[in-house]
């Protein structure tokens, strides 16, 4: 595997076409970020990601690391993958952020929304080519990645470690095809600005009401005040949610 720097950034293009170069390059506010990438393609799924992985991954051979999943929001679809940096785990890394844990970012196709099918196949192939902890797996996301993350997560909680939707909601039918046990040993922390207004709170609100419904033991629910919709620039700012989600394992 190719490596150009310490923060061992791989830039994994997974489509169904032969390999090449990226068909999109980044414009000069990116080409920062896009210093920190190496690229390589993989003819496995019709995906394409970022993929993180500690600074010392490659030379403790014999441990399993935790693995965020990262789901960005509606702004970031399309087929430039420098834009799924722009905002959360992703973005903290490019910014020099060394992690404990493999991050792992996708990128939704532009007009669709995050396929829990594709997302699952993902999560599949990564964990069998890197060394994952698959007890310390967690899922967050904001906006659509948010809803993202409540769908994903509510439908297959025995993938995840804990989850952190961000910003996002869902709907009734989702948590009641899941394995109800699984349902209620998922911790949660949920985020939402009070005066959002593209999501409102309410979203958020009903979603954590129900996983209460269903019995959840964790379940935490952060309201900023006076924030609107972006309110996950100071939930990734803040070390309490990664470190949350260490303490967690399934």
């Amino acid at each position: 595997m190719k490596r150009i720097s310490p923060l061992s950034w791989l830039l994994l293009l997974l489509g169904l076409a032969a390999g090449g170069p990226l068909n999109a390059a980044p414009d000069p506010q990116t080409s920062q970020t896009a210093q920190a990438f190496a690229g390589e393609r993989h003819q496995v799924l019709a995906a394409d990601y970022l993929l993180y992985l500690p600074t010392d991954y490659a030379t403790n051979t014999s441990q399993r690391w935790p693995l965020v999943l990262f789901l960005h929001g509606a702004g970031e679809r399309g087929t430039n993958l420098w834009k799924v940096a722009k905002h959360g785990p992703p973005k903290l890394v490019a910014q020099g952020t060394n992690f404990p844990f493999i991050v792992v970012s996708p990128q939704c196709p532009a007009g669709k929304i995050w396929s829990n099918d594709l997302l699952l196949a993902l999560l599949d192939d990564v964990e069998s080519r890197y060394a994952v902890d698959s007890h310390r797996v967690y899922l967050t996301g904001n906006s659509m990645g948010g809803f993202g993350t409540w769908s994903l997560g509510l439908s297959h909680p025995e993938r995840f470690a804990a989850i952190a939707p961000i910003c996002g909601g869902g709907d009734f039918i989702t948590p009641l095809l899941a394995d109800k046990r699984q349902l209620a040993r998922l911790p949660v922390w949920a985020f939402h600005g009070a005066k959002d207004p593209v999501v409102p709170v309410t979203e958020s609100e009903r979603m954590v009401g129900l996983m209460k419904k269903m019995g959840a033991t964790e379940v935490k629910f952060t309201v900023y005040p006076e924030a609107l919709h972006d309110c996950w620039t100071e939930t990734y700012a803040n070390p309490e949610l990664f470190e949350w989600f260490l303490q967690h394992s399934r």
